[in-house]
């Protein structure tokens, strides 16, 4: 079984600084930190099974879509050699305008 690299963006890693400060204003650092470790993680995962989620081609080509505990949504693209975490969205963000217009 192949295992790919996975690369972080520079946009999701605001992202994940982002939601790790709000959690860690609303809760604790321990908590955010404990969290956002936990999305990292399941990113890295991606490596193992790079071709699962949704596709979603009508938002940008070769975008995949995964969740995370059903609160995180994960966006992702899996070329020849790796996987790229694109973003992560939460709270309600209109991650689909967001994705085409960074295109």
């Amino acid at each position: 079984m192949r295992i790919y690299p996975v690369v972080f963006t520079p946009e999701f890693a605001e992202q994940l600084e982002s939601l790790y400060d709000y959690i860690a204003d609303e809760a604790s650092p321990y908590i955010a930190a404990r969290y956002t470790d936990a999305i990292v993680s399941y990113c890295e995962s991606l490596g193992t099974f790079p071709h699962r989620g949704t596709m979603r081609d009508d938002v940008r080509l070769g975008l995949r879509i995964t969740h995370y505990k059903k609160r995180a949504v994960i966006a992702f693209a899996v070329g020849a050699d790796e996987v790229s975490i694109i973003g992560m969205f939460y709270g309600g963000q209109d991650y689909e305008t967001m994705l085409s217009e960074s295109d």
